[in-house]
């Protein structure tokens, strides 16, 4: 495989020489240096690169102008950010960068250590490999179709524990394709088909299905297990989905109380008030309603308030490295206290380290679910964590 190629947008002599020393320690790279941002749009139409780095405040075109340039040249390295500039301006310029469908990897505070490049460099050779041709089913719309009627789109469930006593007290239904010839396949593989062929409310009716009979099986052995899944805010609009849900729910013999319905920006209704009428009609008919990836996208805190949530989810954009950034941390205290004095059960997801679990308890969140806690698993599995967890809570 040859030497990862590495662009470095840096006007500074000094810096170029320092970057320079620091990526040979790290191993043999492909490295170039332009001295601003036109030198280095011109560098990407001649050649392509796995990584750009690139300076913030430059002289003449400045790094979020380089950035614009980037997205808009058709280049598609990963892109990593440096500066001076505060953690915030960071984050903001990642936010433009992404916004515009740049893959950011890393941002690195100047002076650049020696570890943040090793991180990246980490990242890089991953992303590699993972961009090597897999074979990978070809999804049409009989292929989706058969697939929904056969069962073999299957709900797992991703464990919520609470932190104050550290049981498995939750889950998240998340669709998962057992492919007959390819294995488990993540919905990132099959979801924009199956919304393509407009197919979101059948997933919803094989998901929830599959989810009371879990539940039921897990209510045999004493466990009573909550369960949120997905609900693309579209689907409101249709005036009765509340009404054809609870039929649906009782003619499976669930409780709508053990049923929460995550609403997700994916989408919005057509018009506004349909999506405060559905909510409004689905808390009337006894089901939990979670504000879903709060902190990103379209939610807010007039949303938040005008909205009869039960559960607020806390994005993982605002959990992941929130131990290393303030602000993060700021903010998320600020959110986990709006969400306890409104009366909310309060989940952060996206927990993936020990660090970022004692922040969220030493802030009082409610509740948390990761990869630190488990990935989502089939229903046996996770009535084996039931197990694993301690004894029945219910009679």
């Amino acid at each position: 495989m040859n030497p990862i190629s590495v662009l470095v947008v840096e006007d500074h002599p000094f810096q170029q020489v320092y970057l320079q020393n620091l990526f040979s320690e790290l191993g043999d790279f492909d490295l170039q240096f332009a001295q601003e941002g036109s030198a280095a749009l011109d560098c990407l139409k001649k050649r392509d690169y796995d990584l750009v780095l690139t300076d913030l405040l430059m002289p003449g075109m400045d790094g979020i102008q380089f950035i614009q340039g980037l997205a808009a040249s058709g280049s598609r390295p990963a892109l990593a950010i440096m500066s001076v500039a505060s953690r915030r301006m960071l984050t903001s310029a990642s936010l433009a960068a992404r916004n515009l469908g740049v893959k950011v990897i890393g941002l690195i505070s100047k002076p650049v250590k020696l570890a943040a490049l090793r991180n990246l460099t980490d990242q890089l050779g991953s992303l590699r490999q993972a961009d090597l041709p897999l074979p990978g089913p070809q999804i049409d719309h009989q292929t989706i179709s058969h697939a929904l009627e056969s069962g073999e789109l299957r709900a797992w469930f991703q464990p919520k524990k609470s932190l104050a006593n550290g049981r498995i007290v939750a889950a998240e239904a998340l669709v998962r394709w057992i492919h007959p010839e390819h294995g488990l396949l993540l919905p990132g593989v099959f979801l924009p088909t199956l919304k393509a062929f407009d197919l979101e409310e059948c997933l919803l009716w094989h998901i929830l299905k599959q989810a009371i009979a879990a539940q039921n099986q897990w209510c045999s052995q004493g466990y009573a297990i909550p369960v949120s899944i997905n609900l693309p805010t579209h689907l409101l609009n249709s005036p009765d989905l509340a009404d054809r849900i609870l039929a649906f729910v009782l003619e499976h013999h669930g409780v709508p109380a053990m049923i929460c319905f995550e609403l997700m920006e994916c989408s919005m209704p057509e018009d506004i008030s349909n999506f405060y009428a559905g909510a409004c009609r689905l808390r009337m008919k006894g089901f939990g309603l979670s504000q879903d990836d709060f902190g990103q996208g379209y939610s807010s805190y007039m949303n938040l308030v005008s909205t009869p949530f039960t559960e607020l989810k806390i994005d993982r954009a605002l959990v992941h490295g929130c131990t290393a950034n303030e602000e993060l941390t700021q903010a998320l205290t600020s959110i986990v206290a709006l969400g306890r004095q409104l009366g909310l059960t309060v989940v952060a997801e996206g927990v993936e380290t020990a660090q970022e679990l004692a922040l969220l308890r030493r802030i009082n969140c409610t509740q948390v679910q990761g990869f630190l806690i488990s990935h989502a698993v089939s229903s046996s599995e996770f009535q084996q964590l039931l197990t694993q967890d301690g004894p029945a809570l219910v009679d």
